[in-house]
């Protein structure tokens, strides 16, 4: 089967990807099923019907293996050709939710379709991100050694990241921080990345340490550091200048700038589930918005970390082998909350146990580990950049949903790939691995 251009649907096609996604989409319609499926009921008569969540994946599904049929039927240039186009397109539809968009768990992200159905822009503008970073990276006059372009290239994956901050989704803007591991791959200075780094220790530190020991020891630290450098500061008395600037910095950041945030820039849910995971107790009194009481913060009707507690007990009964298939007594018996969605890894651990999360992550890895070995049998700058950005899109995803469901990291909504309910979710990555195959298919080609 093949069109006018002669690209036939089965040359190039790295069918172990293929068999990979199809195969995690089939475990996540199974655990959609798991925790929803109630004995009496016909399960065949309901599996097709699109009245249960897992009859409405499949049907997803369906239509994913549609679009993905369409993706490697078409010409890989036009990928090239209207990134740019696309993306100011993905722009466009994120602005529109802020004048159409509805209101679903305190976000403002999703545009209703009809038919029950909604849009989530800002999933969609991931592959319309990554598409645009491939073809600004792969031009010509592109010199990503040089600040200006790397600039250039942060602003075209923050962008997106902003809006989804405007809509309350600060789940999916962490996620378009992926394109930066792209960039390092590109040649990103590491001292970012140290930066970065060593910024979040001092977030990580002023939630867990009583200030007044912390600025002693960010002192204490620079201090040290001034008499280790004590030679070259007598040559350069502008190193000294430095490393004061630093610590005043640092003092600044744990004295002000991070109570500042959570007690007047998050609302009290937000800032409660992130000092959760540092086995901390936020107090509500101290946020703007709750004293307020404004009309988008969550009333915490239960223990914000109770979501973490009921997903801890039912991975934790699974144990070594898991209870079995359908015998989970906390996922099926709806204890855990987002269960078929964001806390779907549940019905993993308390099914299949130890075992099972280990082979169902051994599938993650081999599919990252196969993307990654794709993206750099690329000619092309263009395919390589947007391999990557899969990739890196995927294993923050994976690794965040899967902390957030043991309690090593904050409940921000992030679904897990492939497996987790949604339509807007499972398009998403179906197309943004599907264009990778595409483009793979055409390896021999260098596209811009």
């Amino acid at each position: 089967m093949s069109n006018n251009n002669g690209i036939n649907i089965s040359k190039g096609i790295d069918w172990w990807i293929v068999l990979l996604y199809a195969v995690l989409v089939s475990i996540g319609i199974l655990c959609i099923f798991m925790v929803e499926y109630r004995s009496g009921v016909s399960w065949l008569s309901s599996l097709f019907t699109g009245k249960t969540n897992y009859s409405k994946q499949i049907w997803f599904a369906g239509l994913c293996v549609v679009v993905a049929t369409f993706i490697l039927l078409s010409d890989s240039k036009l990928y090239t050709a209207f990134a740019n186009l696309l993306y100011v397109f993905g722009i466009f539809l994120m602005l529109l939710t802020f004048v159409l968009g509805k209101n679903i768990n305190g976000s403002k992200s999703w545009i209703p379709l009809g038919g029950g159905f909604n849009l989530q822009p800002a999933e969609l503008c991931k592959i319309f991100a990554a598409l645009a970073l491939a073809k600004y990276i792969s031009r010509q006059d592109t010199d990503f050694s040089r600040p200006t372009s790397q600039l250039i290239a942060a602003a075209i994956a923050l962008a997106p990241a902003m809006l989804s901050i405007l809509q309350n989704e600060t789940g999916l803007a962490l996620v378009y921080s992926s394109f930066f591991i792209v960039m390092f791959r590109e040649g990103l200075p590491s001292w970012i990345l140290i930066v970065g780094f060593s910024f979040g220790t001092l977030v990580v530190a002023t939630l867990i340490m009583e200030p007044n020991l912390l600025a002693i020891i960010l002192t204490g630290i620079a201090a040290l550091t001034i008499y280790i450098l004590r030679r070259q500061i007598k040559r350069n008395k502008g190193m000294l200048v430095f490393v004061i600037a630093i610590w005043a910095f640092c003092v600044g950041i744990q004295r002000f700038a991070v109570p500042y945030i959570f007690n007047n820039v998050f609302h009290c849910y937000q800032s409660q589930r992130i000092y959760s995971m540092v086995g901390k107790d936020y107090d509500c009194g101290l946020n703007r918005s709750a004293r307020n009481g404004a009309a988008n913060d969550k009333p915490v009707k239960k223990p914000d970390d109770y979501n973490v507690r009921q997903s801890k007990i039912a991975i934790g009964s699974g144990g070594i082998l898991g209870r079995g298939f359908l015998k989970g007594t906390q996922t099926r018996g709806k204890y855990v909350p987002e269960q078929h969605t964001d806390f779907i890894f549940t019905s993993l651990g308390e099914a299949f146990g130890f075992t099972g999360c280990l082979v169902f992550l051994g599938i993650y890895l081999f599919l990252l580990l196969r993307i990654v070995r794709l993206a750099e049998r690329q000619r092309s700058t263009f395919s390589r950049v947007y391999a990557y950005s899969v990739a890196s899109i995927l294993f923050l995803h994976i690794a965040i949903n899967v902390c957030m469901t043991i309690g090593l990291f904050p409940i921000i909504g992030i679904p897990l790939p492939l497996i987790s309910y949604g339509g807007s979710s499972l398009l998403t990555f179906t197309i943004l691995i599907f264009i990778m195959i595409r483009l793979d298919a055409d390896k021999h080609m260098v596209l811009r």
